[in-house]
């Protein structure tokens, strides 16, 4: 079958590495660490069946950004390091009743939003929260915010989980975390975070789109940002906590480090990521609100709706087959969505019957797309597909190649407006920085794990 590479099992790989990619994508996957963390991954312990990179795969933390694994739920381990630092890093897609050629004042409109959604490194939130408020964002996520009205029940209804993990206990989760985080709330940071209204500009499955709510010519907004300093804090203070319960001897990379998922400190990490990926889903709640604030003033009737809100780095209790046989595993996705075909319970009741979307943000310029989850992906990939375009350079490298002029002015020959906080976030955050985000699309389309739906076209990006 085209566009999977294997990688052999040898040394200590307790299961083979699968790379789903082009020949293209698999070349540039080579210049980095990528196939080395996949081999990693593949050591261990309780780990099933394969260590398995998305075609948008690159060098991470432990495993590739773009890494999936699962793990036996008595045997298996879980790793920070398979999440990531930003949990719940996710995306939320938004869907407005205003076609393109309605909107003339793109720029006024992007710098009210930029003014009215906290954005940046040292940007802090419009709330003050007491720590008693923050135990319920840290337990209830994007739900705590509708019930304090920022929000409808249909948003968190059409987000991964309905916005809530369960089995979060704030008690896990450090002071320096909740300090870190406390502030922080309905703030989209900085990196690779963005707000981009975009238009609908091709629809590849007419039925789907509709049971999406997508039109051609309509104005979408996608929100990208994850759990800021708290999701952070807890992934340091767990990897050290590990190094110093656990210890790193035996591991292929340290940063590997792990707990048994039932033990002690396992299930205490897994708390605490819940309560980082509740913060997450609450802070896009609270940016959606935001949004939906500022663009009345423009437009009195205008109406906006989640499509859906997807997690991108996340451990979670999934039900798959195994040698024939439905079994409990957890699922680690680091830079990877979720991608479950009809049928699942999991997925939104509106969209049960077609399957879950699956937003899949372009680099900064680029066209972005939406998917939907399929069951093939339930075969191949654990229900996984992509989560982006994925990184080609480093920020470092980035930052020697390219400049801000260059890169400003390139978005503006598209017709692209741009308002940025960072002159050195806008270079990091290139175009050019980034893998073709078509071909990696093409790539989850054609395997099956990710079918094309609608494709969206950029019209404006604010980044922190």
């Amino acid at each position: 079958m085209g566009n999977i590479h294997e990688i052999k099992k040898t040394g200590k790989m307790l299961v083979p590495g699968i790379v789903f990619a082009s020949d293209k994508l698999f070349e540039d996957m080579k210049k980095d660490m990528t196939l080395e963390q996949v081999k990693n991954v593949a050591c261990l312990p309780g780990i099933i069946d394969k260590s398995i990179a998305m075609p948008d795969a690159h060098s991470g933390y432990g495993f590739p950004i773009g890494g999936v694994a699962a793990f036996d739920v008595d045997k298996g381990i879980v790793s920070p390091g398979g999440v990531g630092y930003d949990i719940n890093c996710s995306v939320r897609l938004l869907k407005t009743n205003l076609k393109s050629f309605d909107i003339k004042n793109w720029k006024e409109i992007l710098h009210s939003l930029f003014r009215s959604v906290p954005s940046g490194v040292g940007q802090g939130s419009k709330l003050k929260l007491s720590d008693g408020e923050l135990n319920e964002v840290l337990v209830s996520g994007a739900q705590w915010a509708v019930e304090k009205g920022y929000g409808e029940k249909e948003d968190y209804l059409h987000t991964e989980d309905n916005g809530k993990l369960n089995n979060a206990n704030p008690k896990d989760v450090s002071q320096r975390a909740r300090a870190r985080g406390k502030g922080q709330l309905g703030t989209l940071g900085a990196g690779n975070h963005f707000l981009e209204i975009q238009v609908v500009d091709e629809i590849f499955d007419e039925k789907i789109a509709k049971m999406f709510g997508l039109k051609k010519g309509q104005v979408t907004i996608m929100v990208h940002c994850g759990s800021r300093g708290l999701g952070h804090q807890v992934a340091s203070d767990y990897i050290q906590e590990m190094e110093k319960k656990i210890g790193i001897k035996g591991l292929p990379d340290r940063e590997l480090v792990n707990a048994p998922i039932k033990s002690e400190l396992g299930r205490k990490y897994l708390s605490a990521m819940a309560c980082a990926a509740n913060f997450a889903f609450a802070n896009k709640q609270l940016i959606t609100h935001w949004i939906r604030e500022d663009l009345r003033n423009y437009f009195p009737k205008i109406k906006i709706e989640v499509v859906y809100d997807v997690c991108h780095n996340i451990a979670k209790f999934e039900k798959h087959f195994v040698n024939g046989k439905e079994q409990e595993v957890l699922v680690m996705r680091k830079g990877a969505t979720r991608a479950f075909g009809p049928g699942r319970k999991e997925i939104s009741e509106d969209y049960r019957r077609v399957g879950q979307p699956v937003i899949l943000p372009g680099s900064m310029g680029t066209s972005s797309y939406v998917l939907v989850g399929t069951s093939e992906s339930e075969k191949l990939s654990w229900s996984s597909t992509a989560h982006g375009a994925g990184r080609l350079l480093s920020r470092s490298a980035a930052k020697k190649k390219l400049n801000s002029d260059d890169v400003k002015r390139k978005m503006n020959e598209r017709g692209i407006i741009l308002e940025s906080g960072s002159m050195s976030g806008i270079v990091e955050e290139a175009a050019e920085a980034y893998k073709d985000v078509d071909e990696v699309v093409r790539v989850s389309h054609e395997l099956g794990i990710g079918k094309m739906v609608v494709k969206l076209k950029p019209l404006a990006v604010m980044k922190g």
